[in-house]
């Protein structure tokens, strides 16, 4: 029990607790904050088998609570066959990378991520379309980033500029992706024994993911998402460019 109860693992049940009321605010975030905030006090290797089953409880809710708007065709034939493919060499690849590079490449990944963010929302910039082949290498990159970091949502987004679904239709085919690929490595986490051992700290942050999407309910019809959206980016770029630094 004291092994659980250790500064890392306290911070990190901070950080899921701002990713997760994040994600339910504003639609974005939960892994992608909480593990760029995590792996500056935690290896990422010990934080992905948490963190996966974790937003599983956050992403079955939102999915049942907005499955009417899951847009079906986009789902199944354009970007789950890449996503699922792509996730499965992502993982196969991480022990390859060890934990310093996979830290400096997440870095990577979420400095580009909340940098392009931030300059569309100075230069007020929508997003363009991307043809065709190119949407596919980019949802394959995105499964890449997924099975590596759990975290394909930058890349998905990207892959998926100027799709013509509204946003509502947009969110919640986005939400049940992220249920089915996390699911998938929930399931590859059991297989290569690191769920197990992780699983009395996921109880143990079960009620920290309930706590914030309540507060994240609340936030979500009473803050700026525009301004709250832009301070999450600016962390996260922060965070971002100190993962990226080489150590």
């Amino acid at each position: 029990m004291a092994e659980m109860i250790t500064l890392p693992w306290l911070l990190l049940g901070l950080f899921i607790f701002l990713a997760f009321t994040t994600e339910a605010a504003t639609g974005f975030g939960s892994i992608v904050i909480a593990l760029s905030l995590g792996a500056l006090v935690l290896p990422i290797a010990e934080i992905l088998p948490v963190l996966v089953p974790l937003n599983i409880v956050m992403s079955s809710t939102l999915s049942w609570r907005h499955r009417r708007a899951i847009h079906w065709p986009t789902l199944w034939k354009l970007i789950l066959p890449l996503m699922v493919v792509g996730t499965l060499a992502g993982y196969g690849l991480r022990p390859w990378l060890g934990d310093q590079l996979l830290k400096n490449a997440f870095g990577v990944l979420v400095l580009w991520f909340s940098g392009r963010e931030l300059w569309r929302m100075w230069r007020g910039a929508t997003a363009s379309a991307h043809g065709g082949l190119w949407a596919r290498v980019w949802m394959f990159l995105a499964g890449i980033t997924h099975g590596l970091f759990a975290s394909g949502g930058p890349l998905l987004v990207y892959a998926l500029s100027g799709l013509s679904l509204d946003k509502q239709r947009f969110r919640a085919t986005l939400i049940l992706v992220w249920l089915a690929l996390n699911s998938l490595l929930t399931l590859v986490f059991l297989l290569d024994g690191s769920l197990l051992p992780a699983a009395p700290r996921i109880a143990m942050l079960v009620p920290v993911v309930i706590v914030a999407m309540v507060v994240g309910e609340v936030l979500h019809h009473r803050v700026n998402e525009q301004r709250f959206r832009q301070a999450v980016f600016v962390v996260l770029a922060v965070t971002g460019g100190i993962l990226a630094w080489p150590g």
